[in-house]
């Protein structure tokens, strides 16, 4: 295949301009290598290049599949008041509930905590791995003496702060077939670092 055009462009016959229904209604061909001339600035010359011509991928399907789809979503705020300043709290059931209210089949769900002491995590529930957690908080960011932190001028709590920051805010969960795409012993935590008052968590789900 001979170069043609302006500037030593192809000429392709998949270059062809063609609208965008024109686009997903035509079946594309499928993958081959070809063997074409270009002109090489370095080369002095002409040299032979092989160019991939991948088509028909996945993501073409995808897009002409979903195409004119709208995707639904849902939100919902769960409350939680702990009594004590701090404490892991297993909300799988919780967010479970909220996504059979969805009524979304798949999709993506985000889990977060609406406040800056407090997370949102995955892991197991397992009662020494949370005192392990208790324990090694406590360590990197010990509560008292509550003077060493320039934040707590007017408060006690700059240990919840960083605490939460090491925890993190939030979660991401696939749903597929209507359920959260969990490993074996993965659950969804809130936990607490700066208790005795009521808190919020954000469950927002996108999908079909």
């Amino acid at each position: 295949m001979e170069n043609s055009g302006i500037n030593g462009c192809i000429n392709n016959p998949l270059r062809k301009e063609r609208s965008h229904e024109e686009f997903f209604r035509k079946p594309i061909p499928t993958s081959k290598s070809t063997q074409i001339k270009s002109a090489s600035p370095y080369s002095g010359g002409q040299t032979w290049v092989v160019v991939k011509m991948v088509q028909n991928l996945n993501l073409f399907k995808i897009l002409n599949e979903t195409k004119g789809t709208k995707m639904k979503h849902f939100r919902k705020e769960l409350w939680f008041e702990v009594p004590t300043r701090r404490a892991f709290i297993n909300i799988t059931p919780d967010v479970e509930a909220c996504l059979k209210e969805s009524k979304i089949k798949n999709g993506l769900l985000l889990c977060n905590a609406m406040h800056i002491t407090a997370s949102v995590f995955i892991n197991d529930d397992e009662s020494g791995l949370h005192h392990d957690y208790e324990v090694w908080l406590e360590k990197l960011a010990p509560h008292e003496p509550v003077s060493q932190y320039h934040h707590n001028g007017y408060e006690d709590n700059a240990d919840a702060h960083m605490k939460r920051q090491i925890m993190g805010r939030e979660v991401v969960v696939a749903v597929t077939d209507g359920k959260l795409d969990f490993g074996t012993w993965e659950r969804i935590f809130y936990g607490e670092f700066d208790g005795r008052r009521k808190k919020r968590v954000l469950v927002k789900i996108i999908g079909e």
